[in-house]
């Protein structure tokens, strides 16, 4: 039996969300710059997205960009713009054909105009699929979500919209940039590093965390239903004790 028929359906989470590192440490092994390494894990890309479709998971969110990346040598950050421009230009036909909506967080308002209008023209095409919506995380940080949340929030508790008292967990979830979506069940993280990196900080207050020493081009369908197997094997408590999840 192979990973993936090990995998139960009936038991996938919702969502998953990723956080794409070691790139840049793949092309330094291999003796490249590190733009060589994004190029590379457009496979990797490219294989989760096709995994996760296929088993039915449906959300799949990808930490593409952050706000600190910006800080990053221009030559780099410039390099990502132009691949990642070129690269939704060439993956929209497939994303159509295979059902698969294209959503993105963050401020995408800071990226260059081009990957603004590539963006914009991807998710009108693709608005109207089911199978799994893949979205990615574009100049996101999950600190600028809350500061975001918490101004328009205030913005309309000052024009009555919205009464101070009746603000609850729920009410904040509204205007985060994932309102409407499930909060994801599983976060893997490539790499070896361990910690979020500012990454949905509200949304993973109860997410189980996959953490792989591979580097992210090297990952492939086989290591995505090894992260899910470790989910399935999991008890998820929220705080309560197993005996009153038994009850």
């Amino acid at each position: 039996m192979n990973l993936k028929e090990k995998v139960d359906l009936d038991n996938l989470p919702k969502h998953i969300a990723v956080i794409m590192d070691g790139n840049g440490r793949w092309a330094k092994k291999r003796g490249g710059l590190r733009i060589f390494g994004h190029q590379s894990a457009i496979t990797a890309v490219r294989e989760t997205v096709e995994a996760a479709a296929e088993l039915g998971v449906e959300y799949l969110t990808l930490y593409a960009f952050s706000t600190e990346n910006w800080s990053r040598p221009a030559m780099e950050v410039s390099a990502l713009m132009q691949l990642l421009v070129s690269s939704i230009r060439k993956e929209t036909a497939t994303l159509n054909e295979n059902n698969i909506r294209l959503q993105t967080i963050g401020n995408t308002a800071s990226l260059p105009a081009s990957c603004q209008k590539e963006l914009s023209e991807a998710m009108e095409i693709t608005k109207n699929n089911k199978r799994m919506t893949l979205v990615l995380a574009l100049s996101y940080s999950g600190r600028w979500d809350i500061t975001q949340a918490v101004q328009r929030l205030a913005v309309d508790v000052d024009h009555g919209k919205v009464a101070t008292e009746a603000i609850n967990e729920a009410t904040i979830a509204q205007y985060l940039s994932t309102a409407g979506m499930p909060d994801p069940e599983l976060l893997i993280r490539t790499s070896g590093e361990q910690r979020i990196s500012n990454f949905l900080l509200w949304q993973l207050a109860y997410t189980e965390l996959y953490i792989t020493e591979m580097l992210w081009p090297d990952f492939r369908k086989e290591n995505l239903y090894e992260a899910i197997l470790s989910y399935q094997s999991r008890e998820r408590r929220f705080g309560k004790t197993s005996e009153q999840l038994t009850k």
